[in-house]
Parts: C-alpha cells; sequence; structure tokens
C-alpha cells in the first residue's frame, strides 16, 4: 500500500470553533439586559372584594360598623354612608366628574374618621376604565401643600371594587 493511500484514508481534523462572534454578543446583551430590568417595576394594588355569599354578607351587616361607599353613576358621583344614606351627590361639570370635589370631601370625612381605612368603590355598567382608575386614585390617596412642599397622604387604601346597586 501505498503513502498516499494512507494519507487520504487519514480522517481530517475537525475544525476549531470560533464563538467571538457570540461572545460578543454576550457582552452586549448581559449588560443591555440587566439596565433595562430596572425600568421594569410592577405596580400591584390589593382590593377587596364583596362577600360571594349572602352568609357573609349577613355577619358583616351583624356588625353594623360604618362603611363609606363611592358610587360611580353615567352622570354623578354618590357618595353614601352604609350607616346614614347618602353624603353628598358632586353631578358632573361640563362632562367630567368632579375628582377634586370627591378628594375634599374625602378628606373631610377622613378627618371625623381617622381610623376608618377601608371604602366601597360601586361603578354602574359601561362605566370606562380609565374612570374607575381615576376613582381608585382618588379614594386611596391625596397631595396637600405642607410646609410649601407636596406631600401624599393616605385616604382610604382598601378599596372593595362592586356594581352599583
Amino acid at each position: 500500500m501505498s503513502i498516499r493511500a494512507r494519507v487520504r484514508r487519514a480522517k481530517p481534523d475537525a475544525p476549531e470553533l470560533d464563538i467571538t462572534a457570540f461572545m460578543n454578543l454576550m457582552v452586549v446583551l448581559v449588560p443591555f439586559l440587566l439596565l433595562s430590568a430596572v425600568f421594569s417595576h410592577l405596580s400591584v394594588l390589593e382590593l377587596n372584594l364583596p362577600p360571594d355569599t349572602p352568609q357573609q354578607a349577613a355577619n358583616k351587616d351583624k356588625k353594623k360598623e360604618r362603611n363609606f361607599e363611592v358610587v360611580v353613576r353615567k352622570d354623578e358621583l354618590v357618595v353614601a354612608d352604609t350607616l346614614g344614606g347618602v353624603i353628598k351627590r358632586l353631578p358632573k361639570r361640563d362632562g367630567r366628574y368632579d375628582f377634586k370635589a370627591l378628594s375634599d370631601l374625602l378628606v373631610a370625612l377622613k378627618l371625623k374618621f381617622p381610623q376608618k381605612q377601608n371604602i366601597s368603590l360601586l361603578l354602574e355598567p359601561n362605566i370606562p376604565y380609565e374612570t374607575l382608575v381615576q376613582a381608585m386614585d382618588t379614594v386611596r390617596e391625596v397631595t396637600v401643600v405642607e410646609f410649601a412642599q407636596a406631600v401624599r397622604k393616605e385616604l382610604f387604601p382598601q378599596i372593595a371594587i362592586g356594581d352599583a346597586p
């Protein structure tokens, strides 16, 4: 057998992998992903749902505690108390809900009942989602000016959402 035949039969060595392009990609991607992760914060708002059975509602009614409700209707906002009924009606102004007046009224209620943390937000059908979010923001906290600085104060952070009667 000749030398040429032996050379032809010998298997060639496997080519060396060139991973420099992949390493360059990782060097760019990893810091980018780490930096972008800082900006993606989720805001979570805990909500309480109304009781799902009549027995739970009956047990809750036995306590006879004061609960506030904000009813969002198509043409007005109604602030009510479960013990005393309607506190105030706030009609729409120029086609918009008067959330400023609602905020002022809730601040006055919070001054009378500082220990109260919960409120019910009841909506009629076909109320836009943006209105729900704005109402939730209004009942949750208020921005007041103290010593020439804007300060956020908590009003009713525990919000229950339901259908308007």
